[in-house]
């Protein structure tokens, strides 16, 4: 029985369009999107149409070719979550044909409100902000009439007025994972070191481990945590350890806002003569190649960085391609990872 021949009916009804729409995205006549143009033709190339048969849909669409601005505070370096969130984001736009830039603010430039000295509004399609948590600076970006998109956002960001697409990692569960664990354990004095107003993620993981102590019938012992100005936790000097001196009487656990504070926390507790895992307990958060080699090895939660970088990247195409769609607010998928430090008992998940 001789095979049936495929026409545009068949294009149509396999895409759930109408005939008039796939005959004039196959002729390229005009009034059709490029993105739906690109389907028909992926599907005629599928279903082997006419002169269609023989071609590969990989090159067969001009793509287009534009720029995308990567604004940030600090360039994330190699142990940084933030440096394989770029490299992913860089290998999805490209795909699309558009090129990344990478601009510093500097401190000045943040103050008065102006943009980096090598940023061109005019030339660029889009902008992906990381570490850049300023409020104020975060509205005159949102306000420029372009694509935005933050990779986490200001801790105090309020979505229905914020005017961009955010982001984030899985914060909130993941630490909840990771204090209910503790608790399972029969502790009862866990604190938080980290400042919860640093970024939307502190403060998300702040909410989870206050989450998980009331769902115990327990209140966060402040006089226990470290819940001072992010910057303090920036200094090389002995500030940690004098901090702990400070709290007189330790938890028996911390919970950290991220793998940095824990392993700094980790030295200043051996410095005071206190053991890890033995006198207090320590998690943190990102999953660093430093957690990984701390002594004892750091319970902590791993982030899919490289594919948040993609998801960036397919959420700031969209954006360009339909600026009137809702702004969204994504959370990616991030997975608790027990080791010695806590000496957890999810073996399962221990790497």
């Amino acid at each position: 029985m001789a095979k049936e021949k495929v026409t545009i009916q068949h294009i149509a009804d396999a895409l759930g369009i109408s005939r008039n729409t796939a005959s004039k995205a196959l002729n390229d006549t005009g009034g059709i999107p490029e993105e739906t143009r690109a389907r028909v033709i992926k599907k005629a190339i599928e279903l082997k149409y006419k002169q269609f048969a023989y071609m590969e849909t990989d090159g067969l669409l001009p793509k287009k070719t534009g720029n995308i601005a990567l604004l940030t505070t600090n360039m994330p370096n190699t142990s940084h979550f933030g440096s394989p969130v770029i490299s992913g984001l860089e290998q999805k736009i490209s795909m699309e044909g558009y090129n990344l830039s990478i601009h510093i603010v500097r401190d000045d430039e943040r103050g008065e409100r102006a943009l980096p000295v090598n940023f061109d509004a005019a030339g660029v399609d889009g902008i992906v902000c990381i570490e850049l948590f300023d409020p104020a600076y975060s509205r005159l970006l949102t306000e420029l009439d372009i694509p935005v998109i933050f990779i986490d956002c200001a801790a105090d960001a309020f979505y229905p007025d914020f005017g961009a697409d955010v982001l984030l990692m899985e914060n909130e569960h993941s630490t909840y994972a990771l204090t209910r664990d503790l608790l399972a354990d029969g502790l009862t004095e866990i604190g938080f070191a980290g400042d919860y107003n640093h970024c939307k993620s502190f403060r998300e993981r702040w909410i989870g481990y206050g989450r998980a102590l009331a769902d115990a019938g327990l209140d966060i012992p402040r006089e226990q945590s470290i819940l001072d100005e992010d910057r303090f936790f920036l200094f090389e000097t002995d500030w940690m350890e004098r901090k702990l001196e400070s709290i007189g009487r330790l938890p028996q656990a911390f919970v950290c806002a991220n793998d940095f504070i824990a392993v700094r926390l980790m030295k200043a507790l051996k410095n005071s003569g206190a053991s890890v895992p033995g006198d207090v307990r320590v998690c943190g958060f990102d999953d660093s190649s430093e957690s990984r080699i701390v002594e004892p090895h750091l319970t902590t939660v791993h982030i899919y960085s490289s594919d948040m970088g993609v998801k960036a990247g397919e959420m700031l195409l969209s954006r360009i391609r339909n600026p009137r769609q809702p702004y969204h607010v994504t959370h990616a998928y991030t997975k608790p990872i027990f080791r010695e430090s806590t000496q957890g008992e999810q073996i399962g998940n221990q790497v």
